[in-house]
């Protein structure tokens, strides 16, 4: 019978992950499953619960719930304690494991584009999906990362728990220049663009959107664009990161490289 594995998120129906597992398994001559599973917010740990209690081997997560997977987890690797966030678990000797992928998923993704080193990063979003990257990026040496979000609170934080970060709130953006923009709200998983400064596309920084769409820009990608940036969305990044789970759960890296082109 084959394993079985599924991402859990909401919303979830646009998910390209089972997808790229399949081709992950072709690739590498496995046999698996590995569905869509919607999450009931006030069900979550009881979802990750029966999902394992019925044989499945491991779960990603996405949005909301990064934070939650964390709190639920009972072993955690080194960057998912880093993050205080988690999208990778799966059972071991009966535990509970997390792990989060998702920073070096971008920074390999990241690495086809544009080098990060001595770069001015503007990150905006204070929520898991921020959590996950923020270390790794940090690791990559930029000259600067700033935290932005809507409101305030979340923005310090997370800097709290980053402190080679700065923070601000949107409305602080008017005057400041960046060379790279890292959109990690959920925004454009809504359709909607983000209330920006347009002096902040003054410069034309590169314009990196963790969410994707597979046929059309995401909002924040379009949005980009219209001011001649060059704007790419997260279809990369997760193809990566599915990569590392899928090594984690198998012990085998599949070639990113052929996925991508695929897709």
């Amino acid at each position: 019978m084959p394993e079985k594995y599924a991402v859990m998120g909401n919303p979830i129906s646009h998910s390209l992950s089972p997808l790229i597992h399949q081709l992950f398994a072709k690739q590498t001559g496995l046999t698996l499953t590995y569905e869509k599973i919607q999450i009931d917010l006030p069900r979550f740990e009881q979802q990750v619960s029966e999902f394992f209690t019925q044989g499945g081997k491991g779960l990603n997560i996405t949005l909301p719930c990064k934070q939650q997977a964390f709190t639920i987890s009972q072993k955690r690797t080194s960057r998912c304690l880093e993050a205080s966030a988690a999208n990778t678990l799966w059972m071991q000797e009966g535990y509970l494991y997390a792990d989060n992928t998702d920073g070096i998923g971008l920074l390999r993704d990241l690495n086809r584009h544009v080098n990060i080193r001595d770069k001015k990063i503007l990150l905006l979003g204070a929520g898991g999906a921020a959590r996950g990257i923020l270390g790794p990026l940090l690791a990559a040496y930029p000259a600067q990362l700033t935290i932005a979000n809507r409101t305030l609170k979340k923005a310090q934080i997370l800097q709290q728990d980053f402190p080679k970060t700065n923070y601000c709130t949107f409305d602080d953006l008017k005057h400041k220049q960046y060379d790279i923009i890292i959109n990690a709200t959920s925004a454009s998983l809504d359709g909607k663009n983000l209330e920006l400064p347009e002096q902040l596309m003054s410069t034309q920084p590169f314009c990196y959107d963790l969410a994707y769409k597979k046929n059309q820009p995401t909002a924040f990608v379009a949005w980009a664009k219209r001011y001649d940036c060059r704007a790419i969305d997260g279809l990369g990044m997760l193809i990566e990161q599915a990569a590392e789970a899928f090594f984690i759960w198998h012990g085998i890296m599949p070639n990113t490289a052929a996925i991508v082109e695929s897709l």
